[in-house]
């Protein structure tokens, strides 16, 4: 897909992979709408909002609009999705990066159970439902959901968040079936190199990350996997595997990680 003049909304936008997919969005002529609760009036613990992300892409030149929205709500998601058509006409590109996790295996409360598959799996599913009308009837799109090395494995403390990630990877491959004949493209793109983004970091304050990358350079595979043809689609490609094929996401750590392309990160998240 040709990324200059689309339509793009970016969910998790506020700090991250997904204020750093945003940028590069931007950054190559898309118009971006940056979705999450925080905003400059409503902050939240973690550094970052909406307006800090819309603020950097205008500072360069870009063009993005905040849409705050709560994605744990089926009609926060809706209207994510609505407002940007009456916008904007159309949504060429759905990056669901969005996510949430709380400690805890099979002792967690449905209550937190059900919040992070409101959060990490049904708004993204919400959210395609909702732009795939405006990509059918032009024969064109893209949607890419952002996964984690957790789908794969079982990391303890974070039972319900592998599950749905591992439905969201599901989710994928089902989906670009579908739409296939559209011309509509579905992939997900799987963070299993550790990325230090300020969520993380909040999380693990005291650990070592110098050898972990910016959330740039995951955007930048990101970024690849959207600019693919309508021919790639129904994969679930992880970020190690992909850097070592194509040869892109060279890294910025402070520290090279040295990575085999079979070993998996032994943190989840990194977002």
């Amino acid at each position: 897909m040709n990324l200059d003049g689309a339509v793009a909304i970016v969910t998790g936008a506020s700090r991250g992979v997904g204020a750093a997919t945003a940028f590069a969005l931007a950054s190559r002529g898309a118009t971006v709408v940056c979705a999450a609760r925080a905003t400059d009036d409503a902050p939240r613990s973690i550094p970052g909002t909406l307006d800090d992300t819309v603020r950097a892409i205008e500072a360069a030149s870009g063009h993005a609009t905040a849409c705050p929205t709560n994605l744990a709500v089926d009609a926060d998601v809706e209207h994510l999705i609505d407002d940007t058509i009456a916008r904007h006409g159309r949504v060429d590109i759905l990056v669901n990066n969005a996510a949430i996790t709380f400690p805890g295996d099979i002792e967690l409360s449905m209550k937190r159970f059900d919040l992070i598959f409101g959060v990490d799996l049904r708004a993204a599913v919400i959210a395609s439902q909702r732009a795939l009308p405006s990509m059918t009837r032009r024969k064109t799109g893209a949607i890419l959901n952002v996964s984690s090395a957790a789908a794969l494995n079982y990391y303890p403390g974070q039972m319900a968040y592998g599950m749905a990630k591992a439905a969201l990877e599901h989710f994928t491959v089902s989906l670009a079936a579908q739409v296939r004949p559209a011309g509509i493209a579905v992939n997900t793109f799987r963070i299993d190199v550790p990325v230090a983004s300020e969520g993380f970091l909040a999380a693990m304050p005291d650990i070592d990350h110098s050898d972990w990358e910016p959330p740039e350079v995951a955007a930048e595979g990101i970024i690849w996997m959207l600019e693919q043809p309508p021919e790639f689609t129904g994969q679930n490609r992880g970020m190690a595997a992909l850097r070592a094929e194509q040869q892109i996401m060279a890294s910025r750590a402070e520290r090279p990680h040295v990575q085999a392309p079979d070993m998996v990160t032994t943190s989840p998240l990194g977002r």
